[in-house]
């Protein structure tokens, strides 16, 4: 969740570029989209049907390692103390939710331990990546009308949606104790799909751009 740049800065035309593996913007970006991508696909009911239950959270956990490797470069290229602040609440979310991801691949867990080691770790995610997006949001530069939304402003607010959005279906995941059922399986997966998707928008958006006018000068 990098800061915007200086917005005083005259802006031309910008397209994202799809391929810079020397960036490490570049990296962030694409990691970051294809963990949100895995827990997309994970949340895609249709998807869980076809692949069986264990391979559906086989996809979920690959997906925390791409977003914990994404968090960890962009942590380490933080900018200003608030970006760093920011960048180390969320790493911290994509560690817990390496745990819960991983831990309900155990086969057998009791709703009593279901709640321990997959839902806390899991809220407790939810709960990093939301103080992490709002410290993001308060970093990035408020627009005015002489200074119009900055794709890093974008991404940010993007990410602070998909961050409400696993909040929700954390609280709809817990599991009840006398049942054994979620809270409401529904919202679960819709709140899971619905973040992943906004987390994928603002991981395209900090992708890296170059603009038309240094194209048509280096061509």
């Amino acid at each position: 969740m990098p800061v915007a740049g200086d917005w005083r800065v005259p802006r031309t035309a910008e397209h994202i570029v799809w391929w810079q593996p020397r960036s490490v913007g570049w990296w962030i970006g694409a990691l970051f989209s294809i963990g949100a991508s895995c827990f997309a696909l994970g949340a895609f009911p249709p998807y869980a049907t076809v692949v069986g239950g264990t391979a559906d959270n086989v996809t979920y956990f690959v997906g925390s390692l791409f977003f914990t490797a994404a968090a960890f470069l962009q942590f380490r290229s933080s900018a200003t103390r608030l970006d760093w602040w920011a960048g180390l609440v969320q790493f911290a979310g994509t560690l817990l939710f390496n745990r819960s991801t991983f831990q309900a691949l155990q086969h057998g867990l009791t709703a009593t331990e279901a709640d321990r080691h997959v839902w806390r770790p899991d809220a407790l995610g939810s709960i990093a990546f939301l103080v992490a997006s709002a410290l993001a949001c308060v970093a990035v530069r408020r627009p005015t009308p002489a200074t119009p939304r900055d794709p890093l402003w974008w991404a940010a607010w993007w990410n602070m949606a998909g961050s409400v959005a696993f909040g929700i279906s954390a609280v709809a995941s817990f599991v009840v104790p006398d049942s054994g059922e979620l809270v409401n399986a529904r919202w679960a997966n819709l709140g899971t799909f619905a973040g992943a998707i906004c987390f994928l928008f603002g991981a395209v958006l900090i992708l890296p751009r170059t603009s038309e006018d240094r194209d048509r000068v280096e061509g």
